[in-house]
This record gives structure tokens, C-alpha cells and sequence, in this order.
């Protein structure tokens, strides 16, 4: 009857408006699902390219679009090989999407700009897409940076190997003279103290360069114990002037502090800041020449807030291409090695004692020959926040401070 075709008709139009609205429905949900995981992979550090079966970009972040040179913003649906200049990324992505196994998942190292000035290691991760039918819908690229991890590897390599044989010198001497000891060698009680004296600078050589590395290590991992106070600096500069006096004396040296106001304050870790002073003074009698002049100046820098020490001589002075080297670790001009003893770490601990823990600032001024100007800056009050400033004294190492004549130096 009429009636029931018109309710028939009804019906199946109530059920096609059902239908328009839960595809209606389902489009905003895959469309807001599509903008959750966007906006997801653009607040990732890591680059991440989605391409489809046809080779095409159905997805990439901003990350991706900086690292690889394209507008992340206007790459969907445009073949990858377009935007993308890199043989070797675009060969992983081709060779991914053919593989028949749609769990394989390929993790490879790859470098980008490795003819720059700045290139960059990645590792690249590479997934399937499945799809229907069991096949390949596409392929997840992700980049991720290793670069300072590689570069912190690498230092570690050279850190081992250089303190390796750092610390096998004083071993192979104190080793040599206890078995002259043991062999009978020494024949008398002054050859006997001679030899006993020189394994005992060695242990203490030994000791210094394990200290150092020791602090050096907690200070890079932000571990190091800090008591900071009020530190005169006139005060640990007279003393300084007092243990290393002796030693300046002996070299017919004159070494002094330049007169001035009675006090100079910086809120710091007293022991870190003796530790600076005796190393700088430690090597400015190491390589100044007899009749030399060494001398403490102490003054307060207005402008950045801070206490500024120098320590000038009228030593050797430093060559220029040595200058930018001179805090590494383990470094030693080559052609001073023989006027001095020395680990290579004095001043390394120095600028991370400054630097690291202190936010100061650190650097020498030296002409060949004419002698050297080392100086350094402290902030009156410190206002840093990163973890040598926390009061928790859990897992903190203490700075292991050696306050002889004999024990300072680089």
C-alpha cells in the first residue's frame, strides 16, 4: 500500500541519515585522532617521517622538516624523493617498504652533513606500516641525534687511555725503585732515604692525579659537594704567598700580592678557591725562571658584580696555538714538559672549579717569552640552580683539596 511504501521510505532515509552521521562522526574522530598524533609527533625532539605505499609523505613533523630541509607544513602526499636529497635515508625507506615481514623493524647509524662544518650522527629507526591483505601500508622513519653521545664516547676512550698512562708512570717508578730496594741495591741508609723519598713523591703524584680525576669526574656529573660561604680572597691569597714562598725562594723568585683594600668577598666553596690560587701560583714558579717576579692582584670588577684575581709572571710565556688547548684535560705544552713535572689536569680542574661550579670566568693573556697573565672571576653572590647548588649532601663526593707546596701544580 501506499502507506507502508512511504514508511518503508522513511526508514531506509532515516537509516541513510544514520549512516551519513556515524561516517560523519567517524571522519571527526579519525580527524581528530589524526590531530592528536600530530600534534604529538611535533612536540617531538626526534625527526619522524610517515611515508605510504606509493612512496609518498602521509606525515612529518617539524623536526623532520628542519633536519632534512622541507616544509613540514606542505609536505603531505608529496613523493619523498622530492623533498629529500639523501641517497642513503631514501635507500632505507625504499628497502624497508619492499621487505615482506611486516614486524621488521632496521635500526642503522647514519650521518647528515658529513661535509659541513657541523655533522651530525643519527639513529635511524625504521618500521612497516601494516595494512590490509598483510601488506606494507608504508614506513615510519624516525632520526634520532646521537651526536654527543657519540662525541661523550669517544672522550671517555680518550679520558681512559690518556689517564691510563698518566697513572702507569709513577706506578712503573715507585715499581722500579722498591725492587732496586728489594735487589739490595741500596747499599747505604743515604741511598736507602733516596730511594725512599722518590716512592713517596711518586705515591704522592699518584694520589694528586687520582684526586683530580676524581674531582674533575664529580663536577662533570654535577656531584661535587659545595660549601659555599663568604670567601676573603685577600686572606687565601696571603696564605698562599705563605706555603709557596719556600718554593719561590729556592728560585731566587720574588713573589707577592699587589697592596690594596684589606678585604675582597664572593660567596664560594673556600677549599675550591684555595685549590685555584695554589695551582696558578704553582705554575707560574714552575715556569718562571730564576730572578723571576710573580704577583697576586686582587680587585672587585663593578660591572660584572664579581671578584677578579690575576696571577701575572715573568716566565716563558705560552706559544699562541697553545693557548686555546691549555684547559683540556691532560694537555702539556710539548716543548715544557722537561722544565716541569706535571699531570695535565691542574688547570682543567681549574676552569671546571670556576666555571662549572662557581659560574665564573676564567682565561690568561701571554706573550712567548714575556711571561703570562692568568686570571679569573668570581660572582659576589651566586645565583645559579643547577645540581652543585643543592644543601642534600646524598651521593655528593667531597673535593679532595691537597694544601702543600709539594702536591700543587697541573
Amino acid at each position: 500500500s501506499c502507506t507502508a511504501l512511504v514508511d518503508h521510505w522513511r526508514q531506509r532515509t532515516a537509516q541513510a541519515e544514520a549512516r551519513s552521521r556515524e561516517i560523519e562522526i567517524r571522519h571527526r574522530i579519525s580527524e581528530a585522532d589524526r590531530k592528536h598524533t600530530e600534534a604529538i609527533l611535533h612536540s617531538l625532539r626526534d625527526a619522524v617521517l610517515v611515508t605510504d605505499s606509493f612512496n609518498e609523505v602521509m606525515m612529518a613533523n617539524e623536526a623532520a622538516g628542519e633536519l632534512l630541509g622541507f616544509n613540514a607544513a606542505e609536505a603531505g602526499h608529496q613523493p619523498v624523493d622530492r623533498l629529500l636529497d639523501d641517497e642513503v635515508l631514501l635507500g632505507l625507506i625504499k628497502d624497508t617498504r619492499e621487505v615482506s615481514n611486516l614486524g621488521a623493524r632496521k635500526h642503522v647509524e647514519h650521518v647528515i652533513g658529513e661535509d659541513t662544518e657541523n655533522p651530525r650522527t643519527f639513529e635511524v629507526t625504521l618500521s612497516c606500516l601494516p595494512g590490509g591483505d598483510d601488506r606494507v601500508a608504508g614506513v615510519v622513519t624516525i632520526l634520532h641525534d646521537i651526536s654527543r653521545d657519540k662525541e661523550i664516547s669517544a672522550l671517555k676512550t680518550d679520558f681512559v687511555s690518556k689517564a691510563s698512562h698518566e697513572l702507569r708512570t709513577p706506578l712503573s717508578s715507585i715499581r722500579a725503585y722498591i725492587e732496586m730496594l728489594l735487589d739490595g741495591e741500596a747499599t747505604d741508609e743515604d741511598s736507602r732515604r733516596e730511594f725512599y723519598e722518590i716512592i713517596q713523591n711518586e705515591a704522592n703524584r699518584l694520589a694528586r692525579l687520582i684526586d683530580s680525576m676524581l674531582n674533575i669526574s664529580r663536577m662533570e656529573a654535577g656531584i661535587i659537594q659545595v660549601e659555599r660561604t663568604e670567601v676573603d680572597f685577600v686572606e687565601v691569597a696571603d696564605e698562599i704567598l705563605e706555603v709557596m714562598h719556600p718554593q719561590a725562594d729556592e728560585k731566587k723568585i720574588s713573589l707577592n700580592r699587589k697592596s690594596g683594600p684589606e678585604k675582597f668577598v664572593a660567596e664560594a666553596d673556600r677549599d675550591m678557591m684555595y685549590q685555584v690560587m695554589l695551582n696558578l701560583v704553582s705554575n707560574a714558579i714552575k715556569y718562571t725562571p730564576e730572578g723571576g717576579r710573580i704577583t697576586i692582584t686582587i680587585e672587585n670588577d663593578e660591572a660584572a658584580r664579581s671578584v677578579l684575581v690575576t696571577v701575572a709572571d715573568t716566565g716563558l710565556g705560552i706559544p699562541p696555538d697553545a693557548i686555546d688547548k691549555l684547559f683540556q684535560k691532560f694537555y702539556r705544552i710539548e716543548n715544557y714538559k722537561r722544565v716541569a713535572k706535571g699531570t695535565g689536569l691542574g688547570l682543567n680542574l681549574v676552569k671546571h672549579i670556576v666555571e662549572t661550579v662557581h659560574s665564573g670566568q676564567i682565561g690568561v693573556k701571554s706573550k712567548l717569552g714575556m711571561g703570562s697573565k692568568f686570571w679569573f672571576s668570581i660572582p659576589y653572590t651566586y645565583m645559579g640552580a643547577d645540581a652543585t647548588r643543592r644543601d642534600s649532601r646524598e651521593a655528593k663526593g667531597k673535593f679532595n683539596v691537597r694544601i702543600n707546596a709539594q702536591s700543587a701544580g697541573s
